[in-house]
């Protein structure tokens, strides 16, 4: 089972910048592909960035050139570093882990995500 923690959220004008960071932990953390994904009122979650252990990256095609996910393995945090924000990318955002095969986490459990709002 993992743990989460994620946080960095906040109100940011558009085409500003916000660092979220996740907190992990679980034995699987170390290997297993992990994702940040946001969910906007009304909408479904849906997978924004995805990275491996080895520091393979993804992206949504809605978040890519804007969006930068790494990890750190030593410290058991992941990060996405959003750049140029709009107003469309207002969402709470969760961290998780990524299957291989499919958009979305190996396990049912999502921590509180953090809010990220952008104001036009």
């Amino acid at each position: 089972q993992v743990q989460l923690v994620e946080s960095g959220g906040g109100l940011v004008q558009a085409g500003g910048s916000l660092r979220l960071s996740c907190a992990a932990s679980g034995r699987i953390f170390s290997f297993a592909i992990m994702g940040w994904y946001r969910q906007a009122p009304g909408k479904q979650r849906d997978l924004v960035a995805s990275i491996t252990r080895l520091g393979s990256t993804d992206y949504a095609d809605s978040v890519k050139g804007r969006f930068t996910i790494s990890r750190d393995n030593v410290k058991n945090t992941v990060y996405l570093q959003m750049n140029s924000l709009k107003p469309e990318d207002t969402a709470v955002y969760y961290c998780n882990t990524k299957r291989p095969d499919a958009d979305g986490p190996l396990y049912d459990y999502w921590a509180q995500g953090t809010q990220v709002t952008v104001s036009s």
